[in-house]
């Protein structure tokens, strides 16, 4: 026979031969597609639609490997580079599939506010107002509800455009080369780091956020001693130094009209606690935190848990945005189960977190904890 085709079978083996190259080529364009389907759910679409694409990559994937690796009748004549070509591409399917299931906060804790989230989408929401800033009517009636806001969305527009006219345009966290931080310490004001010998760890951070009234004189041994960024909203304001950022969380317009005037003529509004007329900080360093940032907190995080976020979760979230280690000090209870601020002597031992989901906000971060997305100290 001498390797001569079979009389009466030629036809078929070409057919087949045609049949199953054409499978391959068809396989390898299927994954250059998959590719570009995972490209834009990673970059640009909802995290709902995951399952279904990651299940078809992974399908995929091993019908390509099983054309490519186990076909024994080697009755396909494709090409060594369209062959190298299709493995690589496969390799890549699986490269995405590991990252994307490394950095899903779904894999990484069981709290149900993480099961369709996950960190890569959150970096798509603008944690900053900026000049560019269009606020939706859905996301402006969910923040006027904070606080009973009476004005309207024009209103809004009015003052946060005035707002650009004063404050940097373009919000910039961290330093204006670099797009992100390497490491931040989030230093929140819990009773568990009183007596926890922090101090030098926490100043050892390339980012030091605090907030609200954490005072560090005085304890620098368990709180360190550098700010670089301080977030706040008016009723918790306090004088910075030229190089701390000052993180404004503004839960009605009032907030962001105090900004303005608290640098410029002074804010004389009512409150339900005292205001700060004034402040000294450094006004090219301030950055007001977009609603749309906390609805989404609200929402995807806390599942609407709680009235609205805490300030606190809220800054928590911002360093996942911006900095590459999060290392997260003075959340949460004390030993005691204490709710109380480390600066202060606990008077009422039943006192919660008023109209934040404390402990499920705590949950989250010790499930992100458990995963190894970040680091968390406990104290004493």
């Amino acid at each position: 026979m001498n390797g001569a085709p079979i009389q009466g079978h030629k036809e078929d083996v070409s057919v087949k031969t045609t049949h199953e190259g054409s499978l391959l080529n068809s396989s390898s364009c299927h994954v250059l597609g998959i590719l570009l389907n995972l490209q834009g759910f990673l970059f640009d679409s909802s995290p709902a639609s995951s399952c279904d694409t990651l299940g078809e990559s992974i399908n995929l994937t091993t019908t390509i490997f099983s054309n490519l690796l186990l076909n024994k009748n080697r009755t396909c004549r494709m090409t060594f580079k369209m062959k190298l070509l299709v493995f690589l591409l496969s390799v890549a399917v699986v490269g995405i599939l590991k990252f994307y299931f490394r950095s899903s906060p779904a894999t990484q804790t069981s709290a149900p506010s993480l099961i369709k989230d996950n960190l890569l989408f959150m970096r798509h929401i603008e944690p900053f107002l900026s000049a560019k800033t269009n606020l939706s009517v859905e996301t402006f009636t969910w923040w006027r509800a904070i606080q009973f806001e009476l004005r309207d969305l024009g209103y809004f527009n009015l003052t946060q455009k005035r707002l650009f006219e004063i404050f940097p345009s373009i919000p910039i966290f961290g330093k204006p080369t670099a797009d992100r931080v390497r490491s931040c310490a989030v230093v929140g004001n819990s009773m568990n780091l009183k007596g926890s010998g922090y101090g030098r760890l926490i100043d050892s951070h390339e980012a030091i956020i605090r907030m609200n009234f954490g005072p560090v004189n005085g304890y620098e041994e368990d709180v360190g001693t550098k700010t670089t960024h301080h977030a706040m909203y008016p009723e918790s304001a306090m004088d910075l130094d030229n190089s701390t950022h000052l993180v404004l969380f503004p839960f009605k317009i009032n907030d962001i009209e105090w900004i303005i005037k608290a640098f410029t003529t002074g804010f004389y509004g009512r409150s339900y606690a005292p205001i700060k007329s004034k402040i000294k900080a450094n006004k090219d360093l301030v950055l007001v935190v977009n609603p749309a940032f906390m609805k989404y907190t609200h929402e995807v995080w806390l599942k609407k848990m709680g009235l609205y976020p805490s300030t606190g979760f809220m800054t928590f979230l911002l360093t996942l945005h911006v900095c590459d280690e999060v290392h997260v000090f003075g959340f949460g209870a004390d030993d005691k189960g204490s709710w109380g601020h480390y600066w202060e002597t606990l008077q009422d031992k039943n006192f919660k977190t008023g109209p934040h989901a404390g402990t499920h906000e705590y949950k989250i971060i010790q499930g992100l904890a458990d995963g190894k997305t970040i680091k968390l100290y406990k104290g004493s």
